[in-house]
């Protein structure tokens, strides 16, 4: 077993640094947040993460991870070091390096010993060459410093086992030291590894990343269009899913991507092919697509009412995704703030992300409308003109189309992640809009009509 050291306790750090000491090496992980460390010493994480508190609680107290601002004696006799710190996108869509610089450089002049640092974090093709260099250029004591790069490949609100259970472990070295280290380090994990060398694996996880993203903005363009020919898009997924080239995966149509990783690498390789003279056409049309897919629900019910003010308006789920709290390029931002300055009332719920968009929009008087923060659906839907349904929360899915019908003042319902059963919604008597779909009729049914509308 090794010894090793994770920089950042970020989504991509901690999950790390909890996994590896989960299959038996000694971790420290470190951040400059001295209340961060107290938090994560006592078993709390500073993230949302399923399954993560458990295995901070249950390998701190058998001794196999720590946490610390302490660089200087974390990174001193490490084995490896694994940097994890953000790479956040700048206006330019290029990559921010300036926190893996600063770590570098931390590494360069604390190192002891011989050690090879493994850069996680998703940095633009080239940078570990860069890194090396700038780490030897920096050191104080005579040891040997190789990089290798093995980027992430973890999904928010299922972090813990996409790292445990990975379909694959991508590494990427320059000597067969560093590849038979890095090996030697994941042999635990009992998982493929795909060995290859620097930039191949930088390139990897870009390619990857937007891959996917191509695909979810293919469906979304395909779905506007099934809108105006009558085609149903989840009719069509569905029998897209039977080809085994396409497969099932990330077929359903929405209002978009979000999230840390799919915005951001888009941007990313979409500048470095530019710096290069290269035009990535597929990558440019899928960040376009995505932009205008966002408010694409706002845009209709903005033709459907005559106006928001005054408004009391329900939006259901505030995070880019379920089962995390992150709200990075998560639909609410761009609706919310549209709906605030047409002065409409919203009442936003969230089980656990409403803490952290309180802090860019507070309870009360935003610009000419107001938000307030809910913990019951109930409450936010309860007298509502219109609802907006931004994250397919189970708790959200789990509500009957009566609820809608019952509670709201007009039950119209604009819902950005196709969660309902279009016919259920008209039997119950709700307008009801989503992506790629013909719209519910307001109107009741003849059947829905004798029904004597009871929460179910």
């Amino acid at each position: 077993m090794f010894k090793i050291t994770v920089a950042g306790t970020g989504y991509v750090g901690l999950v790390a640094g909890v996994c590896f000491a989960e299959v038996g090496h000694q971790v420290t992980c470190v951040d400059i947040d001295e209340n961060k460390v107290d938090l994560m010493k006592s078993g709390i994480s500073p993230i949302y993460e399923a399954g993560l508190e458990e295995l901070m609680q249950k390998n701190y107290a058998e001794g196999r991870i720590n946490y610390t601002t302490d660089y200087q004696s974390a990174y001193r006799d490490a084995d490896a070091i694994f940097i994890g710190v953000g790479t956040p996108e700048q206006p330019d869509g290029s990559a921010n390096l300036s926190y893996i610089a600063t770590v570098a450089r931390q590494i360069a002049e604390s190192l002891e010993k011989d050690c090879l640092v493994v850069v996680k974090s998703t940095v633009p093709i080239g940078t570990n060459d860069k890194v090396e260099q700038f780490i030897r250029d920096f050191l104080v004591n005579d040891v040997n410093v190789e990089v290798a790069s093995n980027p992430e490949f973890l999904a928010q609100g299922s972090a813990v086992h996409n790292t445990l259970h990975a379909e694959r472990i991508i590494i990427g070295t320059e000597s067969k030291w560093a590849q038979e280290m890095l090996t030697q380090i994941y042999e635990p994990f009992n998982l493929p590894i795909v060995s290859v060398n620097r930039r191949s694996a930088e390139m990897i996880k870009y390619a990857s990343n937007d891959f996917l993203a191509l695909k979810i903005s293919y469906m979304n363009d395909i779905a506007n269009l099934c809108e105006l020919v009558g085609a149903d898009i989840q009719d069509v997924a569905r029998g897209m899913s039977f080809d085994d080239r396409i497969g099932s995966k990330f077929l359903n149509a929405g209002i978009g991507y979000g999230g840390s990783c799919f915005p951001k690498d888009t941007k990313a390789l979409e500048y470095i092919a530019r710096q290069q003279g290269y035009e990535l056409k597929t990558v440019k049309a899928a960040i376009e697509v995505n932009k205008e897919q966002k408010t694409i629900l706002y845009k209709k019910a903005s033709k459907r009412l005559i106006t928001f003010n005054g408004l009391k308006v329900a939006v259901l789920g505030l995070t880019f995704k379920p089962g995390t709290d992150d709200l990075r390029e998560a639909a609410s931002l761009e609706n919310i703030p549209l709906l605030l300055e047409q002065g409409a009332d919203v009442y936003a719920y969230d089980p656990v992300g409403a803490e952290n968009f309180a802090k860019a929009y507070p309870d009360g008087k935003n610009r000419k409308g107001s938000i307030t923060y809910v913990n019951d659906i109930e409450k936010a839907l309860e007298g509502a003109n219109v609802c907006f349904i931004f994250t397919e929360w189970g708790e959200v899915k789990a509500l009957s189309p009566l609820i809608y019908k019952n509670l709201m003042r007009t039950p119209l319902v604009y819902d950005g992640r196709n969660i309902y059963n279009v016919a259920q919604m008209q039997e119950a008597g709700v307008e009801y809009h989503s992506v790629g779909r013909k719209p519910a009729s307001k109107e009741e049914t003849r059947e829905s009509k004798k029904i004597e509308y009871q929460y179910s």
